[in-house]
């Protein structure tokens, strides 16, 4: 079973697995506290706001300052 979306495809956009952990799991929380997605539900492949973070990550539309 693959994981989705893979560690490398995700360590090429953040460039580090510290930085990652952390970007993802405010992202995380920020949805679990105010349920807003930057996609719609149905295109979503994971089920857990980790996932979708990882996802969002995956498909650029989180972006570091």
């Amino acid at each position: 079973m693959m994981i989705y979306p893979s560690i490398d495809k995700l360590l090429n956009k953040i460039g580090s697995k510290y930085l990652l952990v952390n970007i993802v799991a405010r992202r995380a929380k920020e949805m679990a506290k105010t349920g807003h997605y930057q996609m719609k539900e149905n295109e979503y492949i994971c089920k857990k706001n980790i996932g979708k973070a990882l996802e969002e990550v995956a498909k650029d539309l989180i972006h570091l300052k």
